[in-house]
């Protein structure tokens, strides 16, 4: 048996796991650390944080249960949605500025009075 028939078979399986390894880079990892990140921020909420849900509908935290958020959408307006329903929490300092004035852009009267 000469070196060249030995190294064959392993010749074709090298470009296999490189595709592996890749996709485990490139898909399998960051997916998983998003995960982590969405997971964190869910467990972060706390009652008063300001949040975007995945529907776009901007609100603040009044209360907290297991599954559940309820949030306050307008005065006197409360509303519950799960809580895998939050997309976002807007932190001071990272957009929630510019997200809120994003929401008043048909001339809202907070914008007129300023």
């Amino acid at each position: 048996m000469n070196p060249q028939e030995l190294i064959g078979p392993f010749a074709q399986l090298v470009p296999f796991g490189l595709i592996l390894v890749v996709f485990y880079f490139l898909l399998i990892r960051p997916q998983q650390q998003k995960a982590k990140e969405t997971k964190a921020m869910l467990d972060g909420l706390k009652s008063g944080d300001p949040v975007v849900t995945t529907g776009g509908i901007h609100g603040r935290v009044t209360k907290l249960a297991e599954q559940d958020v309820h949030l306050e959408v307008a005065p006197n307006v409360r509303i519950r949605v799960q809580r895998s329903a939050i997309g976002q929490v807007l932190r001071p300092g990272k957009g929630a500025e510019s997200t809120e004035r994003g929401s008043d852009r048909k001339g809202g009267a907070e914008e007129k009075a300023s």
